[in-house]
């Protein structure tokens, strides 16, 4: 594993040399049983290390912010994946690539050499602040009020190794639409801003309209608006502000609880702003000024490129340039979107790719929201040329995000949580399109989505027909088959304005296929003209589709084959694990005074910076984590933070007064009652050492009486 540190000689960038040694340094601990299995796996997760459902196998995670790569990034990450996992590169639909069956130890040498391209696998996963993500077609958006990459960029930048959301009760997600017309998704998200202008003295003013609290998962829930217009440079201290209201009030011990939906839902709107505007008083900058220059500007090919290869089918390149090419806001030039089966290209056909991209389009590849890709600045005349070069390479199929684009997740080839197969069934659902419904290749408003499990990775509770794996059991012979849940209705009409999919039947897996033959039957036959599906759902009814899929749904009629997933040999049987993707809750003494040890340090290393907001905020960690250990060594239980003060208030009175005074819970938010200096830094820090001491010497004195 020493070999990773020939890598870090090409970083010049000491923090991330510091990361990559350290994840190194805890595999070695881990290795050897010197360190806490559950510690180390949520030390990994917060760096893009996944475990897979195949034992000793990781997935890892590479963090695309907003999609955006270059031409040399793309190659880099290819060669990775050949040469340290399965030759597979796996766009998500948070516009990540993800790379499966990597060996764990070495995770630091393949981390310093996507470094080498300002590459991070750096709190894709976890309880952090994920992938920032963005409407693929910013910056070339013909109905964009203004570019959002450099504001995505900026968000990224500012929150990557922050230490107010590296160990929050959940994950948070942040995006960026283009338009009203909600490209970004925003309504599922925990943040979502959609940019507006505004005129003010015969001046412009930038701004976004501000959506909080949106989530998929198991209990999905809708965004609700924050803000009709919030300033261009208070988006960033607005969303720190939020962040910290997260990881001070939000669930930390039912994980299924422990998102900020949650939390919204728990208190209501009015109560979130008013903790929001609290945290103002704390925050390092009170206005974050965006650098609009910071994503760099599209650098083009030099020639234009020509294919020497003729045009074989041209009903094909017309049908492709219908719905799969359109003009940019830059007069004269086109996006493509490349459609990808289940988001896998292999590593080889990610350089020939490249070649391509280097040829026809600008160094600038979006990965989408729906597992494809988008190239920028092409040329009309090179339409031909790249239609035909694509297709060598069966990447230039029609139907970009349509009805025919299924989103599937990984599912059970590789995910701990997956109950039955969602790649398989999106590759025979697009068959069935293609097949019997070639008309659906032109449609944009029926989008079907598909999750391996409730979890909703392939985005099954916004599409227009979704599913999630799931399992059956027969009455009469008591096995179990491979099934899904069918929703509908969800999405976006064509204002922008998002719907939750509701839960209508659950049916065997081997009659997906029959589903989708009920459904488009019947929205031909009975929907009227122009009706947009989720339109019509909402017209008919669920109890109607209940009884339209009902007859599917009968278990009395299954064949052998039903019990066998798709793709499988062998008898189905529900093989699920704990699933990782959300990190986990440490509730050991040791461990979390080994936390509080560790935050006091990187405390007095941010303060020596002169990075004092940080260096108050590990300093509050130190507080945290030093009462919740005394409670937990206690039985008593704690589900968040403000939680832990109130219970340490109650169980320790009196215990503390020499070094809190009367009140822990007063004593500790003066951390939202001061602005962050040099001077309370340095208190803040002396406290907290203080008080970690009296944690030490309390927990001897009821281990003696014991």
């Amino acid at each position: 594993m020493q070999s990773f540190r020939t890598e870090l000689e090409n970083l010049d960038n000491p923090v991330v040399e510091k990361d990559i040694i350290d994840l190194a340094a805890r595999i070695e601990k881990f290795n050897n049983g010197d360190i806490d299995p559950d510690k180390f796996r949520s030390l990994r997760l917060a760096r893009g290390v996944y475990g897979q459902r195949q034992p000793g196998n990781q997935m890892v995670r590479i963090k695309i912010p907003y999609g955006k790569m270059s031409v040399k990034q793309l190659r880099r990450i290819a060669d990775i994946s050949t040469e340290y996992g399965g030759g597979n590169l796996h766009a998500t639909t948070r516009q990540d690539i993800q790379i499966h069956y990597v060996s764990l130890d070495r995770t630091p040498e393949l981390w310093a050499k996507l470094e080498q391209d300002d590459i991070t696998l750096r709190e894709a996963c976890g309880n952090t602040v994920r992938n920032v993500t963005a409407s693929p077609v910013a910056g070339i958006d013909p109905n964009e009020p203004f570019d959002v990459s450099p504001y995505a960029h900026a968000v990224f930048e500012y929150f990557l190794r922050n230490p107010v959301c590296q160990e929050m009760g959940r994950k948070f997600k942040i995006s960026f639409s283009s338009s009203d017309k909600d490209t970004g998704i925003s309504f599922i998200h925990d943040i979502g801003f959609i940019p507006k202008v505004k005129t003010e003295g015969g001046k412009e003013i930038r701004g976004f309209k501000v959506m909080i609290g949106g989530g998929l998962g198991a209990q999905p829930a809708p965004a609700v608006k924050a803000y009709d217009f919030l300033e261009e440079d208070q988006i960033i201290p607005f969303t720190e502000a939020l962040l910290r209201v997260f990881d001070r009030y939000g669930e930390r011990k039912r994980r299924v609880k422990a998102r900020f939906k949650f939390l919204l839902a728990d208190i209501g709107l009015e109560e979130v702003m008013r903790l929001v505007k609290e945290e103002w008083n704390a925050l390092s900058t009170k206005s974050y000024k965006i650098d609009t220059s910071a994503v760099a500007g599209p650098v083009l090919p030099t020639t234009i490129g020509f294919s020497d290869k003729a045009l074989i089918n041209p009903e094909q390149f017309e049908l492709w340039k219908e719905t799969n090419v359109h003009p940019q806001k830059q007069e004269g030039y086109y996006y493509v979107e490349v459609k990808v089966p289940n988001g896998d290209i292999s590593s080889q056909k990610a350089h020939k790719f490249a070649d391509i991209i280097s040829k026809y389009a600008a160094d600038d590849v979006r990965v989408t929201v729906n597992q494809g890709y988008v190239l920028r600045y092409v040329k009309e005349d090179s339409l031909k040329s790249l239609f035909t070069e694509l297709d060598d390479l069966n990447l230039a199929n029609p139907g970009f995000d349509s009805t025919a684009d299924i989103i599937a997740c990984a599912g059970t080839d590789t995910c701990n949580l997956g109950i039955s197969n969602s790649t398989r069934v999106a590759l025979e659902l697009e068959g069935v399109i293609e097949r019997e419904y070639p008309e659906l290749i032109k449609n944009n408003d029926i989008k079907i989505k598909i999750s391996g499990c409730p979890n909703s990775c392939g985005h099954h509770a916004i599409a227009s027909i979704g599913f999630h794996g799931s399992s059956l059991r027969n009455k009469a012979t008591k096995k179990v088959l491979p099934a899904v849940q069918v929703l509908l209705g969800g999405g976006l009409d064509k204002d922008g304005d998002g719907f939750i999919a509701e839960k209508v039947i659950k049916v065997p897996s081997k009659k997906a296929p029959d589903v989708l033959r009920v459904l488009f039957n019947d929205y031909d036959e009975n929907a009227e003209e122009g009706e947009y599906y989720a339109t019509y759902f909402k017209r008919q009814g669920k109890d109607y589709f209940y009884q339209l899929l009902k007859f599917l749904a009968d278990t009395e009629n299954v064949t052998d084959s039903d019990y066998i997933d798709w793709g499988k040999d062998e008898q189905f049987k529900v093989e699920t694990e704990v699933g990782e993707c959300a990190g986990v809750i440490i509730d050991l003494f040791s461990t979390l005074m080994f936390e509080a040890e560790e935050k006091a340090q990187w405390a007095k290393q941010a303060h020596e910076l002169g990075n004092y907001a940080d260096s108050i905020y590990h300093a509050y960690s130190v507080f945290i984590n030093g009462a919740k250990a005394l409670l937990v060594d206690k039985g008593v239980t704690v589900n968040t933070q403000a939680g832990i003060m109130k219970s340490f208030d109650e169980e320790f009175e009196g215990d503390f007064e020499s070094v809190v005074g009367s009140s822990f819970t007063d004593f500790v938010l003066r951390i939202k009652q001061n602005e962050p200096s040099k001077e309370w830094a340095e208190k803040f820090i002396e406290d907290a050492d203080q008080f970690l001491g009296k944690v030490k010497e309390v927990q001897e004195q009821e281990t003696e009486t014991v």
